[in-house]
């Protein structure tokens, strides 16, 4: 680490980090940018619009298909015409009230079509996590986003892939739009069809008529419960963020055209709001990555990097993991990877430190210098992005500072502090949920949203935030020492990198804290040296647990404390379950359902005598 700082980072243009600190009395403290945020866009479409008249012919949208799986390309000039007719198809249902496109479909292009088209008719667009359609069992999720939107129309991509969703749902009065394999017996038009509609005055009539404060999309999300929430996404909430990033990271004349290959899912606000609203803004290209940070999955995307060159490259943690290993091993994918990348980025959970510096070294070897770790914080309710490190990081695990535009409220918690958000990217509220959208905010209008944070240095603010966890998931040991769960779990699954991929923490009302852990089916199959190792085979392999005991000993000897000292780990094979409310929309583990779903396993972490399958530290 010491000889890689002394190597730049590849250089870009960032807004200054000049802050405004306000002192409370009571403790709380309030940062401001002390920059103005710049004049936003109206809405959303008129960056499709834009860049269909200024260059019609780049390529906005690529998606492999057909038995070759070659990419099929969409120009901006094209999309333009195709969201157009799709808007006049949905103004010629005379929808009433506004009711919401549903859209159940993973990430592909006529998703992005339909989303645009909707937010042209002024419907607000509603996607819809594929995992409440594909992997519940009984669907009960998904029959509660239905009944709280009642949305009017039902975009599908594959209707014989849905068909068991769909039969669950009561499509009475709604218009089902397939783009493939319609189910008989299904009323359903096609989307062909859509496209084929001639578009008439009426669609620049219902464009000029979007305002700022019209609904844009609703996006799920999930509370401590588990219980979905339609967060009302405005078209001004969206453009502003927009240029919010945009401000803190100055577009240079010299700039490549921005080419993005992105896996994650448009439901969520980060891969629907952040990423492709983003892309759109700039004029770039996005290529839809049908692969996924998985073992079975990663092979895709590897795929698609070997055949393209981008300028910004973002994954979770477990994706940086698998490509770090393909790219140390790898020298033409490494090259082709670097040619033209300017910046990365990392969200989802903090990035083990081993894990930034091989990537540096690659990024050192290729291109001569290091290459900038962006990321961000937010929530599908700030739309989403109100914090982010608009600098050259030697560090990962912070949250930044807040935008232009964006106060953030320090409520004295403990050692840490409770963070809220005021500002135009703030949603107004929940959707049908005013009981919901009260208790969100607090006196002065904050926006409570439940994270901890502390200071790099509280006496330069300037340094940034980092990330404390959830406020709700800290517990107490029965001694009364407090837990801080959130940065807790990132220490140990960094401490026994690469072989944990995410973990709970135990504790409360006991006397030691410990760990129900789910294994990185790839790390351990590096460790091990066995490609082909299933996961019930990595869990019980003596070197993954040397490796659990080696990373845990060294971080309990770094923090001794019985609030930070890990005595024991059960590793689990069961994946969370979306049905039992065990992973949110944002792909995060909810701490408290989990630890009550699998009460039998924390009492058999406690347990006296020990289990033999539980793996004890010290």
């Amino acid at each position: 680490m010491e000889s890689l700082s002394q190597i730049p980072f590849r250089k870009l243009e960032f807004l200054p980090r000049e802050i405004d600190v306000e002192r409370r009395a009571d403790g709380v403290i309030v940062l401001r940018s002390k920059f103005a945020l710049d004049p936003y866009e109206r809405h959303l479409p008129a960056f499709l619009r834009r860049w269909a008249r200024d260059t019609p012919d780049e390529i906005w949208l690529a998606q492999r298909r057909g038995p070759q799986r070659e990419w099929l390309e969409v120009s901006y000039g094209q999309a333009r015409q195709m969201v157009d007719s799709v808007t006049q198809a949905l103004l010629d249902l005379k929808v009433p009230d506004s009711r919401p496109v549903m859209i159940l479909s993973a990430n592909s292009i006529e998703h992005a079509l339909m989303a645009m088209a909707a937010m042209q008719a002024r419907l607000p667009a509603a996607p819809v996590s594929a995992a409440y359609s594909l992997m519940s069992q009984d669907h009960g999720t998904l029959k509660y986003v239905f009944e709280l939107l009642q949305p009017a129309v039902v975009l599908v991509q594959n209707a014989r892939q849905y068909e068991r969703a769909l039969r669950a749902l009561d499509l009475r009065g709604v218009t089902l739009v397939h783009v493939d394999d319609p189910v008989p017996g299904l009323p359903s038009i096609a989307w062909s069809s859509l496209v084929a509609t001639t578009a008439g005055a009426a669609v620049e009539a219902s464009v000029a008529l979007i305002e700022p404060q019209t609904v844009g999309k609703f996006l799920l999300t999930s509370g401590s419960t588990g219980t979905p929430k339609a967060v009302i996404n405005t078209q001004q909430m969206m453009c502003a963020n927009v240029t919010m990033g945009q401000q803190s990271r100055p577009r240079q004349p010299g700039d490549p055209r921005p080419r993005v290959l992105d896996w994650m899912p448009w439901n969520h606000t980060m891969g629907g709001n952040a990423s492709f609203n983003g892309l759109l803004a700039d004029g770039g290209t996005l290529y839809i990555d049908e692969g996924r940070p998985t073992p079975e999955m990663f092979g895709e995307s590897l795929r698609n990097l070997r055949e393209l060159s981008p300028t910004y490259y973002a994954n979770v943690p477990a994706g940086f993991s698998m490509l770090t290993a393909a790219l140390e091993k790898d020298e033409v994918l490494a090259r082709g990877f670097f040619k033209d990348l300017q910046i990365l980025g990392y969200g989802g959970a903090t990035l083990p430190d081993d894990l930034y510096v091989r990537m540096q070294r690659l990024a050192v070897k290729y291109t001569g210098t290091r290459i900038v770790f962006f990321t961000g914080w937010g929530a599908t309710e700030t739309a989403p992005t109100a914090t982010a490190t608009y600098w050259a990081t030697e560090r990962v695990g912070l949250i930044g500072l807040p935008f232009p535009g964006i106060e953030l409220k320090m409520v004295p918690n403990g050692a840490k502090y409770e963070l809220r958000l005021r500002g135009v990217t703030v949603m107004p509220g929940y959707f049908k949920r005013p009981d919901l959208t009260a208790a969100a905010f607090d006196e002065e209008g904050f926006y409570k949203i439940g994270d901890a944070g502390v200071f790099v240095d509280p006496d330069d603010p300037t340094q940034g935030l980092i990330f404390g966890g959830r406020v709700v998931e800290d517990f107490k040991l029965n001694t009364g020492t407090f837990v801080h769960v959130g940065s807790l779990r990132v220490a140990a699954v960094a401490a026994a990198s690469p072989v944990l991929q995410d973990a709970v923490v135990t504790g409360h009302d006991r006397a030691w804290v410990g760990l129900l852990a789910w294994p990185s089916l790839v790390g351990c199959r590096q460790l091990i040296g066995d490609a082909a190792a299933s996961l019930e085979q990595a869990i019980a392999d003596d070197r993954v647990r040397a490796r659990i005991v080696e990373g845990l000993a060294a971080h309990n000897a770094a923090f001794p404390g019985s609030s930070m000292r890990i005595r024991a780990v059960l590793l689990m094979a069961e994946p969370p379950s979306i049905d039992g409310r065990e992973l949110t929309d944002k792909g995060y583990i909810n701490q408290r359902v989990t630890i009550e779903r699998r009460a039998a396993l924390v009492e058999r972490l406690y347990a006296d005598p020990v289990a033999t399958d539980v793996i004890r530290i010290d």
